[in-house]
């Protein structure tokens, strides 16, 4: 976990936690064994506290078409602060967020397998997979988030 403090002027400096390179490697690592299991090449995306792309892993003989959607899967999850499997029940029509996929660029994504990583409370980044099922999807990010709260 990184700490990063900015200084401008003379403001109190503020601190914000987020994922490392080498919590990202970690998270992946436990993601690509989850799908292995799975028998299914996977993507897998890890995102930072910010919602930039941490890191990016495309197994061998994964979807070209999920690359996109594990990556907008992460920031989704990010900048919303909830899992994508909880978006994609909110925003059914009629429902409390109905629409909010065509929000930011149209570039939201509602499927499950995105899901905000939390240490102490506070929202560190995020992990987004995506090629098999949806609830495939959930557990190799939820492998990923294991990983890191070992």
């Amino acid at each position: 976990m990184n700490v990063a403090t900015r200084h401008p002027g003379n403001v109190m400096p503020r601190t914000c936690q987020t994922l490392t390179l080498g919590d990202a490697k970690r998270m992946i690592a436990a993601a690509e064994a989850k799908a292995v299991a799975f028998g299914i090449p996977y993507n897998i995306a890890v995102v930072d506290s910010a919602g930039h792309l941490l890191a990016f892993v495309r197994q061998d003989g994964a979807l070209i078409g999920s690359i996109d959607l594990a990556i907008g899967k992460a920031v989704t999850a990010r900048i919303f602060d909830k899992s994508t499997d909880d978006l994609a029940q909110l925003s059914q029509s009629g429902r409390p967020l109905f629409g909010i996929q065509e929000t930011n660029a149209g570039k939201v994504v509602i499927f499950g397998g995105g899901i905000p990583v939390k240490i102490d409370g506070n929202i560190v980044g995020a992990v987004g997979a995506s090629a098999g099922t949806v609830q495939q999807d959930i557990a190799v990010a939820e492998a990923a988030i294991a990983a890191l709260l070992s």
